[in-house]
């Protein structure tokens, strides 16, 4: 079968990272490219609890973009093995049950939480993160029973959703409800982590919350924030106005597109801002909460200015090498919190999986995903979608996606 392949030595790495530079296409294209079209064999149960699902959609997510172009830091390689198939927002109809696979059937139509944690990797007792529920941050991603692998498209073994087939164990695997169409059942993976963004930093009524960042996680946490009944006003910050008309839609109280978060943090929060003798301006007062799914160096240093005194800010956009300015996580005893893949939470009375949070949300109509897929393409025109999500404003792109329906 046809693959989309990642696989990347350190020589190759350094070579890319220095003719990169002058054309970004020797990352995707030619021989040095890390991601390239291969053929493949189907890949096998690993044992009797795991699944064969034939991929029907799979997202396009900003974290294969930054894999492909060498952007990930290198502190997370133990947990991946090359090479991969890569693809982690999948949506797709079983084709093949281990013999101990319970309450699913062949045909039926699934979405699957990617992360390959202790239930995955066969190892009791799990470790203190999976027993907690943390099940995407799990404490033995190189151990068990596969290869290293934080989540399905970034293992060996597993293959990933940008092929017709690839695996899964069965704790991984949660039905479409009945209405649901593949195109909504891609986008639970996203969705689940702009839950768990919102369950981690949860908003109280009243509360003035920022977004950073109007692209899809963006887009989620909103739409979570808003399909969880929260009653609290919402800013998010983007300086494309295509983001903004999405955001808009899925219920922002207000849109910064100007880039002067500071100025509009005063008005919308009452905050009062100080000079110091050098510098950016700080900000005392400001939002309770923020959820920064960009990440960069400029938008945590300004994410942190602009929090209250007691804030929390999610850094929800992955980075590396980051620089900051500590001072306002001390003057304001403010807490700093990762956000990751998505685990379990207490929802109505139950505790359950983000991914039937979400799929929940769906059904009962609190949260419409329908608006969110602007592009698909065929596996072989992967190249075609790399060039449209380096430039998504240009191409008025949301979400992109591979798709195997004929």
């Amino acid at each position: 079968m046809k693959a989309l392949q990642f696989s990347v030595s350190l020589t190759q790495w350094i070579a890319l990272k220095t003719f990169g530079i002058f054309n970004r296409k020797f990352f995707y294209r030619g021989p040095l490219a890390a991601v390239k079209l291969v053929d493949i064999p189907e890949p096998e149960l690993p044992s009797e609890e795991w699944v064969k699902v034939e991929t029907l959609l799979c997202g396009f997510c900003a974290s294969d973009l930054n894999l492909i172009f060498l952007k990930e830091s290198p502190t997370a390689s133990p947990f991946t093995s090359f090479p991969c198939v890569i693809g982690h927002e999948v949506c797709g109809r079983v084709a093949e049950l281990g013999s101990r696979v319970n309450d699913i059937k062949p045909g039926d139509v699934v979405t699957v939480a990617p992360a390959l944690n202790c239930a995955a990797r066969q190892i009791d007792p799990p470790c203190p993160a999976c027993s907690q529920g943390m099940v995407a941050n799990c404490e033995n991603y190189a151990n068990g029973n596969l290869a290293p692998g934080l989540i399905i498209g970034l293992c060996a073994d597993t293959g990933g959703g940008f092929a017709p087939y690839f695996v899964a164990h069965e704790s991984q695997i949660f039905k479409l409800p009945e209405g649901c169409s593949p195109e909504e059942g891609v986008l639970v993976e996203p969705l689940s982590v702009g839950l768990q963004a919102v369950y981690s930093n949860m908003p109280q009524k009243g509360d003035k919350v920022l977004i950073i960042g109007g692209g899809v996680i963006g887009t989620m946490v909103l739409k979570a924030i808003r399909g969880l009944d929260i009653d609290c006003h919402v800013a998010v910050a983007d300086p494309s106005v295509f983001a903004a008309d999405l955001v808009k839609k899925a219920g922002a109280d207000h849109i910064i597109t100007d880039g002067n978060v500071f100025e509009n943090t005063l008005r919308l929060t009452g905050a009062k801002k100080y000079k110091p003798m050098m510098g950016q301006e700080i900000l005392m007062g400001g939002f309770a909460r923020i959820y920064d799914t960009v990440g960069s160096p400029q938008t945590l240093n300004m994410a942190m200015r602009c929090l209250a005194a007691g804030g929390i800010l999610s850094q929800v956009g992955i980075w590396h090498d980051v620089k900051l300015d500590l001072t306002p996580l001390w003057l304001k005893q403010q807490t700093l919190k990762g956000v990751y893949g998505c685990g379990y939470a207490a929802y109505k009375g139950e505790w359950m999986h983000m991914f039937d949070i979400a799929l929940n949300l769906v059904r009962e109509g609190k949260v419409k995903l329908n608006d969110m897929i602007t592009h698909t393409f065929s596996l072989e025109n992967f190249e075609e979608m790399i060039a449209v999500n380096l430039v998504k404003g240009q191409h008025q792109a949301v979400k992109t996606a591979v798709s195997f329906v004929s």
